[in-house]
């Protein structure tokens, strides 16, 4: 569901913040009203309170620099976060992938 009311939204964590939850594999977190990436950044935070300033920044809330945001085959790192999710997204069909970005050569 998308718009207002309660959505269920799957989202996949890289390893190391799935270690820091002690979480297996996807996690599901409802969201309230619009689907946006801010809202489920918010519920995960609220779930999994040691995941707070692991995927953002305290305060500033942005994202921290090692962390990129999927869906749907779409780069949305750098979406505004009241943008809303692509609506597979919002219908639980596919995924919000949250991963760790490599740097390096």
């Amino acid at each position: 569901m998308s718009g207002s009311g309660r959505t269920e939204i799957r989202v996949k964590l890289p390893t190391h913040l799935r270690r820091l939850a002690h979480v297996d594999g996807e996690v599901r977190v409802d969201v309230e009203g619009p689907a946006t990436l801010g809202a489920v950044l918010d519920a995960i935070e609220l779930t999994y309170p040691v995941l707070r300033g692991a995927i953002r920044e305290h305060g500033t809330q942005r994202r921290r620099a090692f962390v990129r945001f999927f869906a749907c085959e779409e780069d949305l790192s750098h979406d505004p976060s009241d943008a809303p999710l692509p609506e597979a997204v919002s219908r639980g069909t596919e995924p919000l992938l949250i991963v760790g970005a490599m740097a390096g050569g």
